[in-house]
């Protein structure tokens, strides 16, 4: 497939361009300069014809942030089949764009010279400007008007491959197609759980982008010293033990009242990323105290239901022995005691390895299901040896229990008296599950109901 990269400084609309070409919102966009720090990769179809369009961050040197930034827009237009380069119409031509542009016509790669936010004819004179870069594309555009996108999408759709149709294949490609087609439906439910997706969350500053760098073993995410440098969840998957493990390195996040400007769009992304995730990697820095923020953001876990393993980043410079560490994150975590630990280190890789290993377990246990013949003969053994607590003097009673859902494993209680089930007794009942069942890393939800309630979460 390939790949389209769009390249340009800082806040010239290259994310509002990525997100009419990909007909939906995937890149924060905003009038604040440098909005899109990492690489944004959509698959996309233009007039039919399918291509990847990659959104990089703005080229700009105003910083050490910003220099790691260009460096890897760079890389992805010498990655990337055909080029985009915009410029801000509204200003005259630049000499630092010009010399970018030079550079990239020497990878003798098609490039489009692509001069934004001309949003009507009066404003088209400005863009003519532009006509010094002497590039033989040309696209004075107004991605905010829907202003000559579409001659833009026309040229692009030049340099893409047409899709294979049934009508070119053989009869015997067409057999094999339908053939395909029949055993992609017999294996859709095994093809479904071939992915896994794990949200990489924290506070600003703990390592996120550089485990995520370390897990996939190459720089995708920009890592810098600088608070908040990712905005755009940052999304790579690798492949492992015959599984697809999709990471989203979200945004760090401060207190409330220090949150500033786009880290508002950050934060609103990051929970609608925790919406669809499988598993969480919470990841603490062991090198310092640990804040009441991590304890805030943890709770993310328990709101979205997640999976979870506590990551202790930094770890080679832990502040005190892993006896003293374990201890006051169940302490502070309590409400994730289900959660495994590891130490590791991203910026020297040490033990990061282990992690992958206990993805795969926290998701085989995310997705485990009890036999309901099991399930009610466990009920009734803790049920015989410690009583449901009576309500004001009547009996409470579990007729039976049924699982009807997972990722995470949700189990019905079917009850004379729902509403009376004691969080302590629920709690009790959990605990007996895990014991006599591998549940580690995931969450179990009971949920109490009434006879002839349908086995769905309320």
């Amino acid at each position: 497939m390939k790949k389209i990269a769009l390249l340009g400084k800082p806040n010239v609309g290259k994310s509002s361009l990525f997100n009419r070409i990909a007909k939906q919102r995937t890149a924060i966009t905003s009038e604040i300069s440098g909005t899109t720090r990492d690489i944004n990769e959509k698959e996309v179809k233009i007039r039919e014809k399918e291509a990847v369009i990659i959104d990089t961050g703005g080229l700009d040197e105003s910083d050490e942030l910003f220099k790691r930034v260009k460096e890897k827009s760079l890389k992805a237009a010498k990655e990337a089949d055909i080029i985009l380069y915009m410029v801000d119409g509204k200003y005259l031509p630049d000499d630092e764009d010009k010399s970018i542009f030079f550079k990239l016509q020497k990878l003798n790669k098609p490039i489009a010279l692509i001069v934004n936010k001309i949003d009507n004819e009066k404003e088209q004179e400005r863009a003519w400007e532009f006509l010094s870069f002497g590039a033989e594309n040309f696209f004075p555009i107004s991605v905010s008007h829907n202003r000559g996108v579409e001659k833009l999408l026309d040229w692009l759709e030049k340099f893409l491959p047409e899709t294979v149709t049934l009508e070119e294949d053989t009869n015997e490609d067409l057999e094999s197609f339908l053939s395909s087609l029949e055993e992609e439906n017999e294996t859709s439910e095994e093809e479904e759980s071939n992915e896994i997706k794990v949200a990489i969350i924290g506070r600003v500053n703990v390592g996120k982008s550089s485990l995520l760098n370390s897990l996939l073993k190459e720089e995708r995410a920009v890592v810098s010293e600088i608070a908040g440098t990712t905005i755009d969840p940052v999304n790579d998957y690798i492949y492992y033990e015959n599984k697809i493990i999709n990471f989203i390195d979200t945004a760090g996040i401060r207190r409330r009242g220090k949150i500033e400007g786009i880290e508002r769009y950050a934060l609103n992304r990051t929970e609608k990323m925790l919406e669809k995730a499988d598993i969480a990697l919470l990841v603490l820095d062991a090198s310092e105290e640990f804040k009441e923020l991590d304890e805030k953001i943890a709770h993310l876990v328990e709101k979205f239901e997640l999976g979870c393993i506590i990551v202790l980043n930094k770890w080679d410079k832990a502040l005190k022995s892993y006896e003293e560490s374990v201890k006051e994150v169940r302490y502070r975590f309590k409400f994730l005691s289900f959660a495994p630990i590891i130490t590791v280190s991203a910026s020297t890789g040490k033990r990061v390895d282990k992690i992958k290993d206990k993805i795969l377990k926290v998701y085989e246990n995310y997705s485990r299901r009890i036999p309901t013949s099991k399930l009610n003969e466990l009920i009734k053994s803790a049920n015989a040896k410690h009583h449901i607590p009576s309500d004001k003097g009547k009996e409470v009673k579990i007729y039976f229990a049924t699982q009807f859902d997972v990722k995470p494993p949700k189990i019905a209680l079917i009850m004379n008296r729902p509403k009376s089930l004691h969080f302590s007794y629920k709690r009790y009942l959990i605990n007996r599950l895990r014991e006599n069942f591998d549940f580690e890393g995931s969450p179990i939800i009971l949920v109490p109901k009434k006879r002839g309630e349908k086995e769905e979460d309320e």
